[in-house]
């Protein structure tokens, strides 16, 4: 799909008072198949575990995460086993899978669960060696998808953005850090960078994202700042505020956002806006990485009796 389809301007009417242009970047188009954040920074993974001589991908994530899926996802189009470790309990027998897990199976992948206190050794090298041993040689990705070979995809979305308009600042999630570092390593010196956490606090992600541009470039980058008060009680937690403005940014805009990630990420540039945190005349971009599969195990995880209705894709 071109790039130029994907620049959505937003008319917010904080953002008209302030004097502020805000653009969605919909990076959730760019490929259907594989959408988002999460295609840039398997791109240069996959390259790299097709030159060493793999044929499997082995990760890790949460029974709900867009990583599983988008590895499983990438697994099927570009011709790889997959294999994913998943945080917690196996399903008791006849019990389903939940959406992201069904449609990960569906794409190749074969599931194995993790306990929490294994899960938690899943950087350790031991424990890592202990893994290939049992599964075979894999081109082993982190939890998120976030490592240094992440971060040149991710970087690529700066220049596209570039290519569309000019712009001050450019504003994305953060989860474990890897988009924005990205984008760092992407940004001209005098363009700024916004992340807004999507855990609660999450403070310690600045020292991650330091240390993944340090590794990058050997650098670290001052042209940001990290927002951790749009969380809404924490990873994957939500409130009815949150719920409503993806409704209304729908109604508005018609643009389904994620409750995880860019749902948190557009309230957060708005009230950011509001409070006058990009100086007037200023041009900030949004960026949409996309997510939109979490929507169906919401629905299944929560349900609507407590008076939500879940937006459908």
């Amino acid at each position: 799909m071109p790039s130029a389809t994907l620049l959505q301007e937003l008319f917010e009417p904080v953002a008209t008072a302030r004097g502020v242009r805000l653009l969605l970047w919909r990076d959730d188009l760019a490929n259907p198949d594989l959408p988002g954040n999460k295609a840039r920074k398997l791109k240069y993974n996959l390259e790299a575990a097709r030159q060493q001589g793999h044929r499997t991908l082995l990760t890790f994530g949460g029974a709900y995460s867009n990583h599983i899926a988008a590895v499983a996802t990438a697994g099927r189009l570009f011709g790889f086993n997959t294999i994913g470790l998943i945080r917690g309990d196996a399903p008791t027998a006849g019990t389903p899978l939940n959406p992201t897990l069904a449609q990960a199976a569906a794409d190749g992948m074969a599931l194995h669960y993790l306990d929490r206190s294994a899960y938690r050794r899943r950087s350790e090298p031991e424990f890592i060696a202990g893994l290939l041993a049992r599964f075979g040689p894999a081109y082993v990705l982190p939890e998120g998808g976030t490592n240094a070979l992440a971060l040149p995809g991710c970087a690529e979305l700066a220049a596209e953005i570039r290519q569309q308009v000019a712009f001050n600042a450019v504003a994305v999630a953060v989860g474990t850090g890897g988009t924005l570092a990205g984008l760092l390593t992407g940004l001209a010196s005098q363009e700024q960078a916004v992340g807004v956490a999507a855990l609660k606090n999450g403070g310690f992600l600045r020292a991650e994202i330091d240390e993944l541009t340090q590794q990058a470039r050997g650098q670290i980058f001052r042209n940001y700042s990290l927002q951790t008060t749009h969380h809404f009680g924490g990873y994957a937690k939500y409130s009815a505020e949150l719920l409503a403005f993806i409704r209304e940014f729908r109604e508005r805009h018609g643009v389904l956002l994620d409750p995880v990630y860019t749902g948190k990420l557009l309230f957060g540039v708005r009230d950011l806006i509001g409070q006058g945190h990009f100086p007037q005349g200023s041009t900030v971009v949004a960026v949409h990485t996309g997510g939109l599969q979490a929507w169906a195990g919401w629905r299944q995880r929560f349900g609507e009796d407590r008076g939500l209705v879940w937006p459908q894709p």
